[in-house]
């Protein structure tokens, strides 16, 4: 048959599709050889190609001007012809019409599985960077997941012919290794996570690291880290390094815990202290407020009968200005004159009098017909142990609206055997009732 005798040479229609069940890359090879060589990569032209969906068929061309690359992607289930290959366009010769076997490297890359690998660090020495003196040996177990999902950037990064994963996850493996120890030997300086607590942190130092290899994975392998958990971060509790720090870092804590409870008593009393003052302040400013409304209203009620006195004695004085008017200018005896002008004025003075005389009158019989005012309730408070007041109710509301007097505050006003909390004196309850209404009800 000639040069397409043989089906290492391309001779036969070729079935090319991937049945491995887990890979990462794998390299179709037509007569199964090991390594690569120029007649296995004799591909025929009209084969027959299956790429199964969530895979990517890579086809490999080696010219003098460099590799070239053709890429599949699945789900693709067709003969190979020009049309869904451009580069083969170009190196197809037209010699046996277009049926000459061309050169071509194959190979399929997984999409859609993940790679697994697990690592752990052995103990190495984590320092305080506040006690530099105690080094803690320390320990970390974990898992890293990645897949491929840009494979153009893959085929760059890696070399596909002969590829083993085991080898490709080695390379990983160190990686990882690397960059987890570093971090975690760096943690308590650059983020500040105390070296003791490094193991209750392993969700946090976890996504720390992993955005960090996102981007190392991409640049230095071509695979996407889709996850990197640390299983165990675990210091040698045994060793003199923890045993030292724990106890240093023990006394510390405490240390601040009294320096901190200190400062908490100061400031209550402090509060305290503060709050009784402007409560006796406020009391206070009532008590002068109470005295001052009430001189007030003493002295209005005593303001008619001291207008009065003052109009008495300016009639007193005329009246007295009258009687001697009728000798006025008459050498001492009768001037006719000025006893009219006596009587007239002493007529207008009696007239105005009268007036007086009346309207005070009807003001005392006002008076009479209006009823004393109710005696007001007065109540002694209790306030840090010393007593203030009196105050009335209304006083004792203004009080409870500033939150300074509330139902378990003591009091005792006239007639009670002792003092009591404010929520049981009757009088008083009306003070404490909540004036939110109930919620509607539901039909």
């Amino acid at each position: 048959m000639g040069l397409f005798g043989k089906k290492s040479e391309g001779g036969l229609m070729d079935v090319i599709r991937c049945d491995e069940e887990e890979y990462l890359v794998w390299k179709w090879r037509p007569s199964g050889s090991v390594n690569s060589t120029h007649k296995e990569n004799a591909i025929r032209y009209g084969s027959s190609l299956r790429v199964k969906d969530g895979e990517v068929a890579v086809f490999v061309y080696k010219q003098s001007d460099g590799k070239m690359q053709d890429f599949i992607v699945g789900p693709y289930d067709d003969t190979i012809k020009t049309a869904n290959f451009p580069v083969l366009t170009n190196i197809v010769g037209l010699a046996f019409g277009g049926a000459s076997p061309f050169q071509a490297e194959i190979y399929y890359i997984n999409l859609s599985g993940n790679v697994h690998i697990r690592f752990g660090i052995p103990y190495f020495e984590i320092f305080d960077p506040r006690f530099l003196d105690f080094g803690v040996p320390m320990a970390v177990r974990g898992t890293i997941t990645f897949n491929i999902t840009d494979y153009k950037a893959f085929i760059k990064l890696n070399r596909l012919i002969n590829f083993e994963l085991i080898d490709f996850e080695k390379q990983v493996k160190d990686a990882v290794v690397k960059y987890v120890k570093g971090f975690i030997s760096n943690a308590p300086t650059d983020n500040g996570i105390p070296v003791l607590q490094l193991e209750r942190k392993i969700i946090e130092v976890s996504d720390l690291i992993q955005q960090r290899l996102v981007i190392e994975f991409a640049n230095d392998f071509g695979v996407n880290l889709k996850r990197l958990d640390i299983s165990a971060i675990e210091p040698d509790k045994e060793s003199a390094g923890y045993k030292e720090l724990r106890k240093v870092t023990a006394e510390q804590q405490s240390r601040t815990i009294d320096a901190q409870t200190t400062i908490g008593i100061k400031n209550l009393s402090d509060t305290q202290r503060i709050n009784a003052s402007n409560m006796e302040e406020t009391l206070r400013i009532q008590r002068d407020e109470a005295q001052r409304a009430q001189r007030l209203q003493t002295e209005t009620n005593f303001m008619g009968a001291h207008a009065l006195d003052q109009q008495t004695e300016v009639l007193k004085t005329a009246a007295s200005s009258l009687g001697d008017m009728s000798n006025m200018g008459n050498g001492g005896g009768l001037n006719p004159a000025g006893l009219m002008t006596g009587m007239m004025m002493g007529g207008a003075m009696g007239g105005q009098m009268a007036n007086m005389m009346q309207q005070m009158g009807n003001n005392m019989q006002q008076q009479q017909n209006t009823p004393p005012p109710l005696p007001s309730i007065q109540f002694m408070i209790a306030v840090n142990g010393q007593q203030s007041g009196p105050f009335t109710i209304a006083q004792l509301q203004q009080l409870q609206q500033q939150g300074q007097f509330t139902s378990s505050t003591y009091v005792w006003r006239q007639g009670m055997a002792n003092w009591d909390l404010a929520g049981n004196v009757t009088e008083l309850t009306a003070l404490f009732v909540s004036n939110t209404p109930p919620p509607p009800p539901v039909f």
